[in-house]
């Protein structure tokens, strides 16, 4: 199959759902075939990272098909199938729902189509706009609840969003200034053009494009403390949403503050954009743990679970080296595949007990026998703790941290790690072993294979990676590093 045929695929696939989702308007039709997208998605996206010939350019020069932007492609797809299971059970929950799933999956193949496209693009410009689509599409899936909080977290996502991208899209327009010292007046800004005149560029306009980069990709990523629109939308949007939002999204987001340091150390000016990238990855780690300590609602835990991982991802790419980046990217999968599971367990335990609250959630082990199970593993990876994928990747950024500069932000980042791990199954505890009055679920056939297949499918994969690391990652991680300009 040529890589062309795959894109198409890639890209045709879920716009198929939305244009037929939306002209059939059949329940079952848009549930099912979005399925169907969502494993075609996954089919060709896999061998993607793999496949020879790579970086490629397409559509004259607009897309670029890179190992770094096929490995964030292939981390969307996942949590997309992921979230389309399980959303056909989670959705169906709510029967007074039906006539509105057209639309629900409509947008969430529209959600998905827009986060494919955006790592593959070229243009820095069009990246942008990427970026800002997904929030455009993702705004209404926060808000599909249509109730107060919804209706609250979807207006300040996209207010907050918007504002932060629009930082991003000065610094690109600083760096364009820059680009024409080199090129002209008139050229057109790619990632290569970008890292090809980073050199000639005036160092203050370098730096401070991608200091505004930075902050405005950062507020998309969720970086503190930028960070104040993500726990509002992945608590309150529906929980098939908030996997998509915080598995897939976010390293939507990173991949182009990756690839704007990347410029930064090409010129040799990458000491205070490593810098601001391991300060802010820091205060991420920070704040995170600091809610989780304190946090009463089961969502809003998972979603500061999400800063604090996107803060680890800061400190490894902050970091850099090849060790720092091969974590970073590891840390990528294992982020993608552990977190839709927790908000998948959430979205259970809020159906059945009618809360959001942690301290009405009781007795899970006697509720729900299989997928608690799962739940609870999930929530041991998520805390980065051995046999899981998590381990092996925040420990090989810390490994990166301690023969660097950095050696501070690795000991900060070990202690934050150990207070998130106390305090992340603390929560855990009570809600297992606490007593509740609800009474237990035979076979938990209330919500059907749908809502724990996909949380099966989300633990082994965490469970192998933590025991295996493919030797083919590491050489795909190896010429990422490389074509980053890492060094060893």
């Amino acid at each position: 199959m040529s890589l062309t045929v795959r894109l198409l695929i890639l890209l045709l696939a879920p716009l198929l759902v939305v244009l037929l989702g939306l002209g059939v308007r059949r329940a079952r039709f848009s549930e099912y075939l979005n399925l169907a997208a969502s494993i075609a998605v996954l089919l060709v996206a896999l061998p993607l990272p793999f496949l020879g010939g790579l970086p490629t350019t397409l559509l004259g020069g607009y897309l670029l098909v890179d190992p770094l932007g096929a490995w964030v492609v292939m981390c969307v797809a996942v949590v997309y199938l992921l979230s389309s299971i399980y959303a056909i059970g989670y959705m169906r929950h709510d029967v007074h729902r039906e006539a509105q799933l057209p639309l629900f999956y409509a947008l969430l193949a529209g959600f998905a189509l827009t986060m494919l496209i955006a790592p593959l693009v070229n243009s820095i410009g069009v990246y942008w706009i990427a970026i800002e689509l997904t929030t455009l599409v993702s705004t209404f899936l926060v808000g599909f609840e249509r109730n107060a909080e919804s209706m609250e977290a979807a207006w300040k996502y996209i207010i907050v969003v918007s504002s932060g991208i629009s930082l991003a899209l000065l610094g690109t327009a600083l760096l364009y200034w820059g680009g024409t010292f080199v090129y002209g007046q008139t050229y057109q800004l790619t990632w290569a053009s970008l890292a090809h005149a980073a050199p000639q560029m005036p160092p203050v306009l370098l730096k401070m494009g991608f200091l505004l980069a930075l902050i405005g990709y950062g507020t998309k990523v969720g970086l503190a403390p930028m960070h104040t629109w993500l726990p509002d939308a992945h608590s309150e949007g529906p929980a098939p949403v908030s996997a998509m939002l915080s598995g897939a999204l976010l390293n939507t987001a990173m991949v182009g503050i990756v690839r704007f340091l990347a410029a930064t150390d090409a010129a040799g000016q990458g000491a205070l954009p490593h810098a601001a990238l391991v300060i802010l990855g820091v205060l991420s780690l920070l704040v995170g743990a600091l809610f989780i300590v304190r946090q009463r609602q089961i969502k809003r835990l998972m979603a500061y679970s999400s800063v604090e991982h996107m803060g680890v991802l800061a400190l490894g790419f902050g970091f850099g080296g090849t060790l720092g980046v091969a974590g970073a990217l590891y840390h990528m999968i294992n982020h993608s595949l552990a977190k839709p599971l927790l908000f998948f367990g959430a979205g259970n335990a809020m159906h059945h007990y009618g809360s959001k609250r942690i301290d009405d959630i009781r007795s899970v082990w006697q509720v729900f026998p299989v997928s608690g199970a799962i739940w609870l593993c999930g929530a041991v990876a998520i805390t980065g703790a051995p046999p899981f994928g998590l381990f092996l990747s925040e420990f090989a950024i810390l490994r990166a941290g301690w023969t660097r500069p950095y050696l501070w932000a690795a000991i900060v980042m070990l202690l934050l790690l150990i207070v998130i791990f106390v305090a992340f199954l603390n929560h855990f505890r009570a809600m297992y072993l606490a007593e509740s009055s609800i009474a237990p679920v035979e076979h938990e056939d209330w919500y059907g294979g749908w809502r724990v297949v996909p949380m099966a499918l989300s633990l082994v994969p965490l469970l192998v990676l933590g025991m295996w690391w493919p030797s083919s990652w590491t050489v795909l991680f190896h010429t990422i590093a490389n074509a980053l300009g890492a060094t060893p």
